[in-house]
């Protein structure tokens, strides 16, 4: 017991140890963006102040939090550095929602502010920098959230549950799994805008819109359909998401505007989709799926391994 206990306290210490010297480095990067950045822009009046709050805002709570915790970790005061952190833990759920909208607004000034563009350029060649920019600096919170949930896991698993700090570090851990959910949520979200919007761009016209509130996107690929009547078979992208199944064709390589496009051709809900597998139930090469629609049957066919992934991803879609 007592080499347990042994070993137990030195993981811990070290482990406490790593964290103090990642939040050392960590509270010096957010230090460059405050103080080159936040505080010039602040006394010059380069941003409008709802400009500045947008970009750097959250930040500047999470500068002030990390350099609490940072005063707690160096005094070897865990406990209470810990009980002040979960306190702050909605800052990081909150900068996260709000990222997308900081790196946009920060686009946009550099595109239309001069005068911001130039302060920029000028600052990253500082040599505290290291060759690092804004954009690079700006999502450093959400990376440093996923290191302090690793680092509270193993303080935990390698702490006696009579040790002071324990009750504190399980709460500690507890927090960070609730709102590492929620950052979850946000990144999953965001990625998936993300792919409508791209496919949607990838389709000719306006006619199909695939930018709908509550889609997401599951997959996408090449497809042979095979014709009712002794026709050739189809060569046809089809892209499947939760509620609907798209086939497209290539636009003609010549045409001046949409020669990089694909043309809709047919959009299924899957709401009364019935799919099954004609051949392909081994594991060997290729396969015939059949979907049938209230007004129409689709035989899909591939010589590839994939088609059991597509009757998996398009079965678990329907359902």
């Amino acid at each position: 017991v007592e080499e347990q206990r042994a070993r137990w306290e030195r993981k811990c210490s070290q482990t406490a140890k790593e964290l103090l010297e990642t939040e050392h480095k960590y509270f010096e990067q957010l230090d460059l963006v405050v103080t080159f950045f936040v505080t010039i822009l602040k006394a010059k009046g380069t941003l409008k102040p709802a400009v500045l709050e947008t970009i750097f805002g959250l930040l500047e709570s999470i500068y002030s939090a990390s350099h609490v915790l940072l005063l707690h970790l160096e005094r070897g005061n865990l406990g209470p550095g810990l009980e002040n952190f979960c306190q702050n833990l909605e800052l990081y759920g909150l900068y996260a929602e709000n990222l997308e909208q900081a790196n946009k607004t920060l686009k946009e000034q550099l595109r239309k502010n001069k005068s911001f563009r130039r302060l920029k350029k000028l600052q990253e060649t500082r040599p505290q920098f290291q060759g690092r920019t804004l954009e690079d600096l700006l999502p450093l919170p959400l990376q440093r959230f996923h290191q302090y949930k690793h680092f509270l896991r193993d303080l935990l698993e390698n702490s006696s549950p009579g040790s002071t700090d324990y009750q504190k570090l399980a709460k500690a851990v507890k927090s960070v799994s609730e709102v590492s959910r929620w950052v979850q949520d946000i990144i999953r979200k965001r990625e998936n805008s993300l792919q409508l919007l791209r496919v949607q761009k990838l389709l000719k016209g306006q006619k199909t819109h695939v930018l709908t509130p509550g889609r997401w996107y599951i997959r996408e690929g090449w497809l042979l359909v095979v014709p009712s009547k002794g026709e050739k078979l189809k060569r046809r992208m089809f892209f499947l998401f939760s509620d609907i199944f798209i086939a497209t064709k290539p636009c003609h390589p010549l045409h001046p505007l949409n020669s990089n496009k694909l043309a809709c051709q047919a959009v299924y809900p899957l709401q009364q989709c019935i799919v099954d597998k004609v051949f392909g139930h081994t594991q060997s090469r290729g396969g015939l799926l059949s979907l049938s629609f209230p007004h129409k049957t689709l035989l899909l066919m591939s010589s590839d391994q994939d088609i059991n992934d597509w009757y998996q991803s398009l079965s678990a879609a329907v359902r």
